[in-house]
């Protein structure tokens, strides 16, 4: 027998349309963010319902599908699972947060080469799917590792919604001023750079955000994210890197993680996470999931708040690799080096809480 043919995406890669009712379900939830952005919600127990009737508010329950929509994601259709996947992502309010990071990596756990080749590892409906978090965010983050490699745009050019404000990790401000975030005015950019004496107002086209620094010149993550919040940007979407993300975990700032798996061997490259070795399982992060097909790819639907061993006392991110950060825990530094001794509490859950997911869905 033949092998498969390796598959391999074009570095143009575009991802294909959605169907008239995946279009429907996609725009009522880009009504629910409407309505919740602009807050507040109704507190009486009458409940309001939006996205032609597909999903309703209560002040008891928060958002939900009506039985409609409720049958329609059990279904492998692609409008059900755009329902089912994004719907837990809404906040019930403009002041709610969120934290989300997503990760696309290959089966053997690298998201590029040794190179840097990243384009493409998932294939085009998990590209979509990054374009509808971003529509879904307020700001969408990345170290400047991302932008100096892959130049991204950062944009929501495959899904209809807006642009969130670009918010670019460069504690050093090495990134030079030709990457487009910095020049293309297709949203608003905040280049994020550790405190400091003479600091530049802008960097071409961002903003320049200093934030407050370890003596080794590394961000705190908790600082970042309580800026972005004085911001008003509440919806925060971590996109990458590898380093970035884990440090984002590491520090108990994520409430969710999705992690796209694709069936492509690597060998050898970037590895996607990078977290301290549990010395038993029984230690070791697992949170709850919901599973999703998209197209030959499979999307984890972590859920991280709340879950023992994602902890907020764990060092934001700041202390080097190779010692414990100025919080109580440890720091990860933007090198991938993670501080010894993180604390993870014994979690205790049955096998089939993860099991117990949605049938798969396949996204196009």
């Amino acid at each position: 027998m033949n092998p498969a043919p390796s598959r391999q995406y074009p570095a143009d890669l575009v991802s294909t349309n959605l169907s008239p009712e995946a279009a429907g379900a996609w725009s009522a939830l880009l009504e629910v963010l409407r309505l919740a952005r602009a807050g507040p919600l109704p507190l009486a127990p009458s409940t309001l319902t939006a996205g032609e009737g597909l999903i309703t508010w209560s002040a008891s329950a928060g958002w939900e599908l009506t039985p409609e929509a409720q049958a329609q994601a059990q279904t492998e259709t692609e409008a059900g699972a755009l329902l089912d996947l994004y719907l837990p992502l809404l906040l019930p309010e403009p002041t709610a947060t969120l934290t989300l990071a997503h990760l696309g990596q290959s089966l053997d756990g690298f998201i590029a080469t040794t190179r840097g080749e990243s384009r493409y590892i998932t294939g085009p409906a998990n590209i979509r799917h990054l374009h509808c978090l971003r529509a879904l965010a307020d700001a969408v983050l990345v170290g400047a590792e991302t932008v100096a490699a892959d130049d991204p745009r950062l944009t929501t050019r495959l899904v209809p919604g807006d642009n969130p404000v670009r918010v670019i990790l460069d504690p050093r401000r090495r990134l030079p001023l030709e990457r487009q975030v910095f020049q293309d005015r297709a949203a608003p950019t905040l280049l994020i750079c550790a405190a400091g004496p003479a600091i530049p107002r802008n960097w071409g086209q961002a903003e320049v955000v200093p934030v407050a620094a370890t003596g080794e010149g590394r961000l705190r993550l908790d600082a970042l994210v309580a800026e972005l919040h004085r911001r008003g940007l509440r919806r925060l979407f971590v996109e990458g890197g590898g380093l970035t993300v884990s440090r984002f975990l590491a520090a108990g700032l994520l409430d969710r993680l999705h992690l796209a798996v694709a069936p492509l061997m690597i060998g050898e490259g970037r590895r996607g996470l990078s977290l301290p070795a549990s010395p038993a399982l029984g230690e070791c992060l697992r949170p709850g999931c919901r599973v999703f097909r998209m197209g030959a790819d499979i999307l984890f639907d972590c859920e991280l708040r709340g879950v023992a061993g994602v902890d907020t006392g764990i060092g934001s991110g700041s202390g080097s690799g190779s010692g414990p950060g100025p919080g109580p825990g440890p720091g990860i530094g933007t090198d991938g080096g993670v501080g010894a001794g993180l604390d993870r509490a014994m979690i205790e859950r049955r096998r089939d809480e993860c099991g117990a997911t949605p049938d798969l869905f396949r996204i196009y």
